[in-house]
């Protein structure tokens, strides 16, 4: 039976040739036009980037190598007495497209087994630091401390050929993932838990040697398989996929890379809004005093927090025009394990009222709950209650979909992004020549 390498390898040969024809016989096809405010607005809706890995529609919700949420949960070989699949499955079936066997799946969980030792220059770096240093600067500093541990340097530097690129990159992103839990489990301990770190269990997978090096207890290895899998991948253009995809495209390996990218998720616009929400949260239990959230008395607080020109966090979304399927899959893990727990409550009454309010006030697109409005809840009620490490979390499923998909950048051949850039006196002449074109048209 075909190893996840070969099974990845097989896949690059018959992708190649797609690829290719596209760049040779199709290179001058539009695909779309660049609007004024496109340019001023971030690329918003622009279509630029290609992965093959998932795909964000604004109705139906993310899609990993074409199955939706429930669709890939269902699939994936699940850990033995566990309700959510393994990890190391999803890994290998964003990086080839298919569902691993049981086999398969065992065979990538010894082989993470094997790399997942941290060095221990990585811990004395952490040390070093002051102990207040935000865990995302501790996590983006300990994945760039290991670059010096890259194959793809090596064999860079040694000379191979461009379509031998994916190769080390592979070796690259599997050895810096296999590190990633233990790699946060230790500035958890560190900043925490008075540096009282937790050996690896190395009979455990992904999720489950996590939860162990944290200090949880079951059924956090759930929690963690569940939310991993669920912030891995939301296609490409987000900050923290498209920063790590912009870095590697210049042939900087995966640790400089995937660094770069957790700077992205950092920001309160991106990956920190999840702590954000939890504490709009809380405040919002303060002010109804201890009272049961209900339809009336949680409508008239969010039409507080609107007119005092604050915004509702965790609702609505860049492409979403529907309810983040990754926030259903936690409300029905709620639902089932914390149906009672008083935040669960409030979040769920929130969901009830805060569309409708929303819609009312007008001045959002989309007036549904993103994944960030549910994600904390889950981590307080498990004990994990320093949120300042809540994005550190998300980066380490994020690693996930931005490392499979450079390592398929890299099988593919893709060019060092270069977009142009054009003067406010330019698109100021663009805007005033379809003026005159539309004054003409009138006349």
């Amino acid at each position: 039976m075909a190893t996840l390498k070969e099974t990845l390898l097989a896949k690059i040969q018959e992708h190649r040739p797609r690829t290719q024809k596209l760049v040779k016989e199709h290179a001058d096809v539009k695909i779309g036009e660049v609007t004024i405010g496109q340019a001023i607005g971030g690329a918003r809706g622009v279509r630029m980037l290609v992965t093959d890995i998932s795909y964000l529609d604004p109705f139906e919700g993310i899609r990993f190598r074409g199955k939706t949420i429930p669709e890939t949960f269902a699939a994936l070989p699940k850990v033995p007495k566990s309700e959510y699949p393994y990890v190391e499955a999803f890994w290998w079936f964003l990086l080839t497209g298919e569902v691993p066997t049981e086999q398969q799946t065992l065979e990538v969980v010894t082989d993470f087994q094997s790399r997942r030792a941290v060095p221990a220059y990585v811990g004395d770096m952490l040390r070093a630091m002051a102990r207040d240093t935000h865990p995302m600067t501790m996590f983006s500093a300990a994945i760039l401390s290991m670059q010096r541990e890259s194959l793809f340097v090596k064999r860079y530097n040694e000379g191979m050929k461009k379509d031998e690129h994916w190769e080390p990159t592979y070796e690259d992103a599997t050895n810096l993932l296999a590190k990633l839990p233990s790699v946060a489990a230790m500035i958890y301990r560190l900043k925490y838990k008075d540096d009282k770190q937790i050996p690896a269990d190395p009979k455990l997978d992904f999720g489950g040697n996590f939860a162990h090096q944290m200090g949880f207890p079951k059924p956090y290895d759930d929690v963690a398989r569940m939310y991993f899998i669920l912030h891995s991948d939301h296609e490409s253009g987000n900050v923290s996929a498209h920063t790590t995809h912009l870095v590697a495209s210049a042939l900087s390996d995966v640790y400089y890379a995937l660094s770069a990218g957790i700077n992205g998720l950092a920001g309160p616009l991106h990956g920190l809004a999840n702590q954000e929400v939890l504490r709009w949260i809380m405040k919002f239990q303060e002010k109804l005093g201890g009272k049961e959230p209900t339809e009336e008395n949680v409508k008239q607080a969010l039409w507080d927090t609107l007119k005092a020109g604050q915004v509702i966090p965790g609702y609505g979304h860049a492409v979403l025009r529907k309810t983040d399927p990754r926030y259903i899959a936690q409300m029905e893990f709620c639902q089932k394990n914390l149906p009672n727990d008083p935040l669960f409550k409030l979040v769920n009454m929130i969901y009830k009222v805060a569309p409708g309010v929303l819609t009312e006030h007008g001045k959002t697109k989309n007036p549904w709950p993103n994944v960030d409005a549910q994600s904390g809840v889950i981590q307080w009620y498990y004990g994990l209650k320093e949120w300042d490490f809540y994005t550190v979390l998300f980066g380490v499923g994020r690693a996930i979909g931005v490392l499979a998909n450079t390592t398929w950048d890299r099988a593919l051949g893709y060019a060092i992004e270069r977009p142009k850039s054009v003067t406010t006196k330019m698109l100021e002449d663009v805007a005033s020549q379809a003026i005159k074109a539309d004054d003409l048209g009138a006349d």
